[in-house]
């Protein structure tokens, strides 16, 4: 791992461990201490270790200075727009020490800094063939495995608490909303597709599942072994890397056409063409936990008032107020609507039999998810890309004519 995943993981575990002990669960707390220290004392592995301190310096400064951030105090919209910007800040430096690190490669010269390999985790595609090769022949594979660790990591997300890695940590969701903030302070009016319209823009994102589905469980089995030897899987994360950074003239219209749908409409490139959002829709119908309303504590019920504010609230425009069990499989666990409740018993996310998380609980789950998988994936020899450096160097001067 490099310094940037490291610190990373390091601030997301000693901060889960914080949120277990100012919630009252002081041995959950220190059971993820002792497996982060023993991590780094199983690994003896420097960047680890540095993360591991600093992550604790920066958590006793938080204590110091700022308890209410870790003691409770904290909203829903606050938890989870803090979150989001800290992950999207940490792609971002991991894109800037990739693109360094290929330079480099590029020049001929041994790269100084490390590659980032949780850079794999844009290959849903290598994840897909990667993890049928896991199931259907035992076989692992080692040029790209940070791919099938986080795919893994992100459909165990959408079992466990829905579209909540949509709606709390993925950048090109908060990206959107930067986009959309932004023109509706050029056009004020929403932009809303009418609902007849709506149903089936929302299939094209399956329909891209659909493709994507087609690739992985249309290769042979018997081929997946020269597929995962090939040149081209070697080199599959430098072509993806430049296809955002060199696109061509029908890629930029592409580009143009995702930005000005993600401006157009809230949401508008995960709820219409994010094939990522369709397949954590549809494991999210399997999770235990979805928003729910409890009618003895609505306004609507208890008091018979007319009160919507749930549904207002939501960025997909899910009519919450008149559900007991939200269902929809746009529905990204955001939580915006629980925070807008005016009644604190009336909404919550829980389960069937009516045990909420809280919004620190529901982000715990997600960190656990989304960093404890690839800390025991490298800790057990499954992250770390053991294509060495020469031959990516001799495979990035031939990249165009490098195929399937």
């Amino acid at each position: 791992m490099s310094v940037i995943e490291s610190l990373t993981l390091m601030l997301a575990l000693v901060y889960l461990a914080s949120l277990n002990y100012w919630s009252g669960k002081k041995w959950g707390a220190l059971a993820t201490i002792l497996l982060t220290a023993s991590a780094v004392a199983t690994s003896l592995y420097w960047p680890l270790a540095l993360g591991f301190i600093l992550a604790l310096t920066f958590a006793a400064i938080l204590h110091k200075f700022a308890p209410a951030s870790l003691k409770g105090e904290i909203k829903i919209n606050t938890l989870r727009q803090t979150s989001q910007h800290i992950l999207a800040l940490s792609l971002f430096l991991v894109a800037i020490q990739y693109t360094i690190n290929t330079l480099l490669l590029k020049q001929g010269i041994t790269p100084w800094l490390t590659r980032p390999d949780v850079v794999d985790a844009f290959l849903p595609i290598a994840g897909g063939i990667e993890l049928k090769a896991i199931i259907s022949l035992n076989l692992w594979d080692q040029t790209h495995p940070a791919a099938a660790v986080m795919l893994a990591a992100v459909l165990l997300t959408g079992l466990i608490c829905k579209r909540a890695f949509c709606g709390w940590t993925c950048p090109l969701g908060l990206a959107g909303e930067y986009l959309y903030a932004l023109r509706k302070r050029v056009i004020s009016a929403e932009l809303a597709p009418p609902a007849w319209l709506d149903w089936p823009l929302r299939m094209l994102k399956y329909l891209l599942l659909l493709a994507l589905c087609y690739i992985v469980i249309g290769m042979p089995t018997q081929a997946i072994p020269y597929y995962l030897q090939g040149n081209y899987h070697k080199i599959a994360d430098v072509k993806m890397a430049l296809f955002f950074v060199t696109p061509g003239i029908i890629t930029l219209i592409c580009f143009g056409a995702i930005l000005a749908l993600a401006a157009w409409r809230r949401q508008g490139f995960c709820r219409y063409l994010c094939p990522y959002g369709a397949l954590l829709g549809v494991l999210s119908f399997a999770s235990p936990l979805k928003i729910r309303r409890n009618p003895q504590h609505c306004l609507i019920e208890a008091k018979g008032m007319k009160c919507d504010k749930c549904t207002r609230a939501c960025p997909a425009n899910i009519v919450v107020h008149t559900q007991t069990t939200v269902r929809s499989d746009e529905c990204q666990a955001c939580m915006r609507c629980v925070a807008a409740c005016p009644k604190s018993p009336a909404l919550g996310f829980a389960l069937k039999s009516g045990q909420r998380v809280s919004h620190k609980g529901l982000l715990a789950l997600i960190l656990l998810v989304l960093f404890a998988l690839p800390l025991l994936a490298y800790l057990n020899g499954f992250w770390h890309s053991q294509t060495p450096d020469h031959i990516r160097m001799e495979l990035i001067p031939i990249i165009e004519r490098i195929g399937h």
